[in-house]
């Protein structure tokens, strides 16, 4: 599964760096090394919206406080 973040201005306004950390926590926590390819990417278009967040090309809005749900919800049942 490739699991990137975006980094452009906009995002990294809003967060995206804490978004990532905690992205990557869960992957440590969830022992997902194997599973998980994560990636910074530079602006995905969806700007107007939260830290932008693309699980297999599907984007995201996501915060820094509800990263750890998006990936309990969202990229936890993809690994399965």
């Amino acid at each position: 599964m490739k699991l990137s973040v975006c980094v452009g201005s906009s995002c990294h306004l809003k967060g995206s760096y804490n978004v990532i950390q905690a992205f990557q926590q869960l992957v440590e926590e969830e022992s997902l090394h194997d599973k998980i390819e994560m990636e910074a990417q530079f602006c995905m278009k969806q700007c107007q919206k939260g830290v932008s967040a693309s699980i297999d090309g599907e984007v995201f809005s996501v915060s820094p406080e509800t990263a750890r749900e998006v990936f309990r919800t969202t990229v936890l049942p993809k690994t399965k």
